[in-house]
């Protein structure tokens, strides 16, 4: 089975209401590695590794977003074939 993954920037009012940690159960639940992390302009960064399947799964959760989100916008930065990778980490802030 390929591994992908999915690079993303998410805008919005992401920050300061549970995001990232949203971000964290909905990757752990379908499977999917990587990390999520708040930047310095007010978005949220995410790196996704796992099935393709899995990976549109967890993309379409991030856009919905946990209940006090306003998404904007989700940004595919990159997207390409990758190594299994394991674990999904929340990470400072870039």
């Amino acid at each position: 089975m390929t591994t992908e993954f999915i690079e993303l920037i998410v805008s919005g009012r992401v920050q300061g209401i549970g995001y990232r940690e949203f971000a964290r159960r909905a990757a752990i639940a379908q499977g999917v590695a990587g990390f999520v992390r708040n930047r310095s302009d007010g978005t949220v960064e995410a790196r996704l590794v796992g099935k393709p399947s899995a990976l549109e799964a967890v993309l379409a959760e991030l856009r919905r977003g946990p209940m006090h989100a306003r998404i904007r916008d989700v940004w595919v930065v990159a997207r390409g074939e990758s190594a299994p990778q394991s674990g999904f980490f929340v990470t400072a802030t870039l």
